[in-house]
């Protein structure tokens, strides 16, 4: 089992953002904020010394959701100043952004980290096309068209023209060039045509939001069908769940923290972005039926009114002492048989020393005893 760490890098110290779309940035208090976001970026760096396999920077605009516009800074942040961990870019959003710019600073990473970038290629959230004023409805199309034309910006070594759809570059020829000749690619496979996309791609699929255990298990299911379409079988390597995660000395004290990190997640984070995020899905084809515009709906609403304890028993969080935690994430990998478990220990507004604290347990308690996790389902595969 490969753990990678993962942290929004949200702002801590907001009462109410209202529902208004983009958030005022009057409520950011540049004196609290500032040394906050550092300590960010260092609870990133310290999960190599908590034992993570990779670390996770992505991107997110005009919110206290996430402070990292551009996650290609933290990204260069992680790799100057780490040594073993893989740097995950989970990721730049690619319809918002240049293609060809993406495969620079990706390229960028890989060489500064020698050889650790993992390359994350997202279509984000709906909120974020509303902040950079670009159609939804184009984001599949310009999904598809970016990842082919980054894996030839990595892999022609001659200049080359590229006349697409949405992109029309006369020369490229991009320097540096990454270490790896084709570094591991992630993505999201939220609906049908992005699990399409990931089987294309022999992509690790990421199960980014987790409303239940029965919901992954019919995208794992869903992928797997489409990989054998494709002439290739995913390992566990291939496969990716996130996890929400507090541990602590009791799993009372857990759920504690736990709880009121929702509480500031659903009332402060997600204020504005909610309402962007309905208006996205209301007025236009960022899913492509109505059918997958409900189910996303009601995903949010679900998302909003589940209780922890409801959570907790539907086992899609870690929460709790550090054996509850190796229980938890046993339980996990035995229902879904991934090889990597993306853990976010700062849920809303969750103390950074809380958010060390269930790191070192990760470090000191749980790895040690669900890291073997997968090498059954590994052999189960090759055999």
């Amino acid at each position: 089992m490969k753990f990678s760490y993962t942290h929004h890098m949200q702002y801590d110290f907001a009462d109410s953002t209202g529902g208004d779309w983009p958030v005022p940035n009057r409520l950011f208090d540049p004196a609290k904020g500032a040394p906050n976001f550092r300590e960010h970026v260092d609870q990133k760096i310290f999960a190599e010394e908590c034992g993570f396999d990779w670390i996770a920077c992505n991107e997110h605009h005009m919110s206290p959701y996430g402070l990292m516009p551009n996650p290609s800074l933290i990204g260069a942040i992680i790799a100057h100043q780490t040594k073993r961990v893989g740097v995950l870019q989970s990721g730049s959003i690619l319809p918002l952004n240049n293609p060809v710019r993406v495969a620079e600073e990706y390229a960028m990473i890989d060489v500064l980290s020698g050889g650790r970038l993992v390359a994350g290629f997202m279509r984000g959230i709906p909120h974020e096309y509303v902040a950079y004023n670009v159609d939804p409805s184009e984001s599949y199309g310009r999904m598809y068209e970016s990842i082919d034309l980054i894996k030839k910006c990595w892999t022609e070594p001659e200049p080359f023209g590229w006349e697409g759809e949405f992109y029309q570059f006369r020369a490229v020829s991009i320097w540096p060039r990454p270490v790896q000749k084709m570094p591991t690619i992630v993505m999201s496979g939220d609906s049908d045509l992005s699990l399409q996309l990931c089987a294309a791609h022999k992509s690790v699929l990421g199960i980014l939001r987790l409303p239940s255990l029965d919901f992954a298990k019919n995208k794992v299911a869903d992928y797997r069908a489409l990989t054998a379409k494709h002439g290739w079988t995913p390992g566990p390597e291939h496969l990716m769940i996130a996890q929400q995660c507090v541990i602590a000395d009791t799993d009372k004290e857990a759920r504690a923290l736990f709880a009121e990190g929702i509480r500031y997640f659903n009332t402060v984070l997600m204020g504005g972005q909610r309402t962007a995020q309905q208006l996205v899905l209301q007025k236009t084809r960022y899913l492509r039926n109505k059918e997958q515009v409900e189910i996303r709906q009601n995903r949010l609403k679900t998302a909003q009114e589940m209780s922890l304890d409801e959570r907790i028993e539907r086992g899609i969080v870690i929460c709790g002492a550090p054996d509850t935690a190796v229980r938890q994430i046993t339980n996990l990998q035995r229902e879904l048989g991934h090889g990597v478990l993306n853990i976010t220990c700062k849920i809303g507004n969750v103390p950074n020393d809380a958010v060390r604290r269930s790191m070192m347990y990760l470090r000191d308690e749980v790895f040690p005893k669900t890291r073997h996790l997968g090498e059954a389902t590994a052999k189960g595969v090759a055999a």
